[in-house]
């Protein structure tokens, strides 16, 4: 049995996967939970300051990695991309139910696709362009345009898809020089700067409820992070990626039982078809083993 073989392990990979599913669905519960009593931005700065806690493991190989004046500028590119990627998923939070952001979040891998394509060489196949369409109709499905009104939340839904999938694209360059962790908190580190001149122009004194909700949401999505690392290690995407359409379903039952918002099965049936699109692409992409092609997680990056 060779090493690689031994170490995959597909109901372990889906059992963490399912896991960090679950931490993140709580983390977006948690902003949820915090209403407009915050604006957004600030929110979106105080659970990025909270989240540098978990770097301090990390610290010494963050110090000791060189980084040349290339690593350096692409960490500052990435983390104003990413940090208007955090400051619309936090403000679509106060604008849309759980299950639309949780449902239109799916549409990264999709982006991420398109940007491989277009900035990095990857070629689009028939299967990759069939699959996109279908993940456009999903998007089409969700906010049924000309049927609904679309609101600013779903906008900014979009946009964070589109910014986080930019990030994404970053950050696999990024990881062709610098180990991933190092990437990662880099990452961290250069959002909280990037958001700061933001929050300082919307800041009001926040109350000790506030602060304990945004630590507990930093709190989940580390955790969430962690869990998806594991599933990563234990089996590829295209076994572990069908496991994240459990996120949708615990977003509806989260924002029908806890938030009353009212259960829309457009917006299942277009998640749904977003992720199956890009669950095939993950799974087609693996029977080729084709390990170089871009076919990241559906998991939030927040």
């Amino acid at each position: 049995m060779t090493t690689q073989a031994a170490l995959y392990r597909p109901v372990a990979g889906m059992f963490w996967m399912f896991s960090a599913g679950l931490a993140f669905v709580v983390m977006t519960a948690l902003v949820k939970s915090l209403g407009t009593s915050m604006n957004p931005i600030q929110a979106a700065f105080l659970r990025f300051a909270f989240g540098l806690v978990f770097l301090l493991p990390a610290l010494r190989l963050i110090v000791t990695t060189h980084l040349t004046r290339k690593h350096v500028a692409m960490f500052g590119v990435r983390g104003l991309v990413h940090a208007v990627a955090v400051m619309l998923w936090f403000f679509s939070m106060t604008q849309i139910p759980l299950a639309e952001v949780t449902a239109m979040n799916y549409m990264t891998p999709v982006y991420v696709t398109l940007g491989a394509a277009l900035f990095l060489g990857e070629k689009l196949a028939f299967r990759r362009i069939a699959a996109i369409l279908v993940a456009m109709i999903g998007v089409a499905i969700i906010l049924r345009p000309g049927f609904r009104e679309i609101s600013a939340g779903h906008l900014a839904m979009l946009g964070t898809s589109l910014m986080l999938g930019a990030s994404y694209l970053l950050a696999k360059t990024l990881v062709r020089d610098l180990p991933p962790s190092v990437v990662v908190a880099h990452m961290s580190i250069w959002v909280t700067l990037a958001l700061i001149p933001f929050a300082a122009a919307v800041w009001t004194p926040p109350s000790l409820y506030d602060l304990g909700v945004l630590f507990l949401v930093a709190s989940f999505a580390t955790l969430g992070h962690y869990f998806m690392t594991l599933a990563l290690q234990a089996a590829p995407v295209a076994v572990t990626q069908p496991v994240t359409f459990l996120q949708l379903i615990w977003a509806t039952l989260l924002g029908a039982l806890v938030f009353h918002e009212s259960v829309d099965i457009w917006v299942v049936a277009g998640g749904t078809l977003i992720l199956a699109a890009v669950s095939f692409i993950a799974w087609r992409e693996a029977v080729l083993n084709r390990s170089s092609l871009t076919t990241p997680s559906i998991a939030p990056k927040l």
